[in-house]
């Protein structure tokens, strides 16, 4: 069983590690010609030299550091070495393009950033130099698997000179502290940085923990990006808690995930939607051996009781859990019952964790009576400590004594099961990753023949739902879809470009002037695509 969740990540290492130096922590799948292990041990003593290469950069603690790169064993190293000094690390997507960047990097005001040195078409050795004016705080970066156009990574790490030195800044780092600045986009466009804690992310992996009764003899399976609570979270810290092991996939495909089913023994697999929908349609599924898998682990979004019924058949010797939570409370907050049975777990959220409260209210706060429908209100654990640099919005979401707003609309059964009735205003999950519209509309309006652009999520086969905008040009500018989703993708991450395209002559809008999103969202509809 897992531990508690207190104290702060480099004691916890540091303890595992004394008590379990040559146990496997980490399984890397990555294209490397072979696959990395990482024990207890290894990781803290990597840790350590991470931590004692930015304090000889002159990085300490409370400075921000940010990476942004795919799931290995040195996103994990530096994540470790810096929480051992007091370093706030900002976690980026490897598909953030230059906008997304220059303003996370600035609003965080980062001194060192740790970034893949190519993603996808995205030759970042060759993007920094001339990026670098645009973001002025960052005094270094570095570069995962680069061509040595720039400074490696492994100019970073070097033995420390004074391991008691290391020690005593350890010892100083406290549970309150800020061990990540996380980013979610937000409904005004600009993304959040939401602050979470030592504490804040101990505790939710704590409570998730607990939940799934996970332990030394689990193996973890996870391809959730390691920026995102889904995999720094519900994955590795989860899985550090139990001192269980933990295969981390660099990316997703079917076949990574059922290969490390096979080759580890994996008791855990956990995934969004999307993933579990292309494991079970693999060609190779019925001929592969998933009987140690013992846990499913459902998130990121809703899961259809038919997709459910699909999970449990196919992966037979498994507990589905389906899981809700939100970067605001550091990872998962409501799972299934240890004890509900399938038709419960398809329908419902499940009950709140550990240590959670929940409430559902109405506009003004009131609770509603059980089965009523109102906002999910949380606390626990897991609540983070605002959002960094925006006071405002903090106090909009969280609110006095604990609570945390999250704007999703539930009903709570007599026996505590919450149950999803709507999401977030407007935000939509496109494989996982959220996305909200006025994010996206913002870049599209900056274009010179865009007057006005609305969003809305649709369903989509394989990505549960993607962006479909409507758009009113300016008057005599003729610009195609092409050319829009073109201009999309030079400035935004690739799941937030739009997949569907439609002209208007002009949008509908409500009395006081704003765009009718509902009538758009019924227009859809009535037209059967």
């Amino acid at each position: 069983m897992a531990g508690s969740g207190r104290g702060t990540y480099p004691t916890l290492l540091r303890a595992f590690a004394a008590e379990l130096p040559d146990r496997a922590f980490l399984h890397c799948a990555s294209d490397r010609a072979t696959e990395e292990t990482v024990t207890f041990g290894q990781l803290e003593r990597r840790s350590r030299r991470v931590a004692a290469g930015l304090l000889a950069r002159g990085i300490g603690a409370g400075d921000r550091i940010a990476v942004a790169a795919a799931n290995q064993a040195e996103w994990l190293e530096l994540f470790f070495g810096a929480a051992r000094i007091g370093v706030v690390v900002v976690t980026l997507n490897v598909r953030y393009r230059a906008t997304e960047l220059e303003y996370m990097l600035n609003q965080a005001q980062v001194r060192l950033v740790v970034t893949a040195a190519k993603a996808g078409e995205v030759d970042f050795e060759t993007f920094y130099p001339g990026f670098r004016s645009r973001v002025p705080t960052v005094e270094h970066v570095l570069f995962l698997g680069g061509t040595g156009a720039g400074e490696p990574y492994g100019a970073l790490p070097l033995e420390p000179k004074d391991g008691t030195d290391l020690d005593r800044r350890a010892a100083k780092v406290r549970p309150a502290d800020p061990a990540v600045i996380l980013y979610t986009s937000g409904t005004t466009g600009q993304p959040k940085g939401a602050v979470l804690t030592h504490a804040s992310l101990l505790g939710a992996g704590a409570a998730q923990a607990r939940r799934l009764g996970t332990g030394p003899d689990d193996v973890y399976f996870t391809a959730m990006p390691l920026n995102h609570v889904g995999g720094l979270t519900c994955s590795v810290t989860s899985a550090l808690l139990g001192r269980s092991q933990l295969v981390l996939a660099s990316a997703f495909s079917p076949a990574t995930a059922l290969d490390a089913i096979e080759q580890h023994r994996t008791t855990l697999f956990g995934g969004v939607p999307t993933m579990f929908a292309l494991v079970l349609g693999h060609a190779s599924f019925a001929d592969r051996d998933t009987s140690s898998v013992r846990l499913t682990m459902v998130g990121g979004a809703n899961a259809d009781p038919t997709l459910c019924a699909a999970i449990a058949k196919g992966f037979p010797n498994a507990r589905l859990f389906n899981l809700y939570g939100l970067s605001e409370v550091s990872g998962a907050c409501v799972m299934s019952a240890r004890d509900d049975d399938l038709d419960t777990a398809a329908h419902t959220l499940g009950t709140p964790l550990h240590g959670v409260e929940a409430r559902v209210v109405d506009p003004d706060g009131a609770e509603v009576t059980p089965g009523g429908e109102g906002e999910l209100l949380v606390r626990g654990p897991g609540t983070a400590a605002g959002y960094w640099g925006l006071p405002e919005a903090t106090a909009e979401a969280f609110l006095p004594e604990g609570w945390v707003a999250t704007g999703d609309i539930v009903a709570a059964d007599p026996d505590g099961h919450l149950s999803i009735r709507g999401r977030r205003k407007e935000m939509f999950l496109q494989g996982g990753y959220n996305v909200y519209p006025v994010e996206v509309e913002n870049v599209l309006t900056a274009h010179p023949g865009v007057a006005m652009a609305a969003g809305i999520g649709v369903p989509h086969p394989v990505l549960g739902e993607v962006g479909r905008y409507y758009l009113q040009l300016r008057p005599g500018h003729q610009v195609s879809a092409e050319e829009l989703t073109a201009f999309c993708a030079e400035r935004l991450a690739d799941y937030k470009v739009p997949r569907q395209v439609e002209f208007v002559g002009e949008l509908p809008v409500t009395p006081s002037g704003k765009v009718a999103k509902a009538l758009l969202r019924e227009r859809y509809t009535a037209s059967g695509e």
